[in-house]
């Protein structure tokens, strides 16, 4: 799955990848949590345009939010079948620029998390579908899911999903949504190939969302990790009952 991202390129470099038309300036993100506005490149009217959208896809049906299930990610394999995803796959495919993403693997008692990056050190897309979604009172919200994949070989050490990263020379696949056929891009909607990404251990500071800052991407030995590693509670042992009182007393 994809929990967290990061997102560090400069404004300008992710706009000349993704070719999207706006010019927004934006600080580098270094703990990307869901509910939290997030950039999504689309096209619209035969051009690729930037939008901020909640992370957390909200399906048009939906009559009441606040009783309905924060869908951060969407799998692949079911994307085309689920009531929440099946129209937004065909008509609303969006991809989210970024250079990585965190992931949690459990260690013994605790989770230690991990960021992936690709091994070249450019930038991601990852695949997403989005819907807005209309309230009673005409206010909208647009919302964005992350489409996940089965994880390769490698990545599995670490998770069983994976986010579904988009190639540059496939964006133009994957943003066509002019047709409701999406046999053209359900051979996009898998795991990177084995090496093509790499990891390292951080910091646990990363599971605060609050902290947000450039020291979350390091990586940390493994005496940092054992140093973070949460210490195991000391039991109190209970006092020993006290003998009957003798009639002498006592100071102790």
């Amino acid at each position: 799955m994809c929990g967290r991202f990061v997102i560090t390129s400069a404004p300008a470099a992710l706009r000349q990848l993704f070719g999207y038309l706006e010019q927004p300036n934006f600080p580098p993100r270094y703990n990307v949590a869901p509910t939290q506005p997030i950039p999504v490149v689309f096209v619209d009217k035969g051009a690729r345009h930037f939008q901020l959208m909640r992370w957390g896809l909200l399906p048009s049906w939906v009559k009441d939010p606040r009783g309905f299930t924060l869908l951060i990610n969407a799998r692949s394999e079911t994307v085309l079948e689920k009531p929440a995803f099946r129209h937004a796959i065909r008509r609303r495919r969006g991809l989210i620029p970024a250079d990585g993403y965190y992931e949690w693997k459990a260690d013994g008692g605790r989770k230690q998390p991990y960021f992936i990056h690709r091994a070249d050190g450019a930038p991601l897309g990852f695949a997403a579908v989005f819907e807005t979604w209309m309230g009673p009172n005409g206010e909208e919200l647009d919302t964005v899911a992350i489409v996940t994949a089965a994880a390769s070989e490698d990545l599995a050490a670490l998770h069983d999903r994976v986010p579904v990263t988009i190639a540059p020379d496939d964006f133009e696949r994957w943003l066509d949504c002019r047709s409701d056929e999406v046999d053209a891009v359900l051979p996009l909607m898998m795991a990177p190939h084995i090496g093509e990404f790499a990891w390292h251990p951080v910091s646990t500071r990363v599971n605060r969302v609050a902290n947000d800052d450039d020291q979350l991407l390091l990586p940390i030995s493994a005496e940092e990790m054992e140093a973070e590693a949460p210490k195991p509670k000391k039991v109190a042992r209970k006092a020993a009952a006290s003998p009957a009182d003798d009639g002498q007393g006592s100071l102790f």
